[in-house]
């Protein structure tokens, strides 16, 4: 399982539109989801009265 991570890409591999779609989208999501911890924890203790 380890080593799925540290292959080098396969340059005979065809590069496929939904794919590269997906991994933008989630890297957006997870960008997204950080920036509302973020948020929420600023509003928590530096901004509850």
């Amino acid at each position: 399982m380890c080593m799925y991570f540290f292959r080098k890409k396969d340059p005979n591999r065809p590069t496929n539109f939904n794919i590269r779609a997906m991994h933008w989208i989630n890297k957006f999501v997870i960008i997204v989801f950080l920036l509302g911890i973020i948020w929420k924890v600023i509003d928590i203790f530096l901004l509850s009265k």
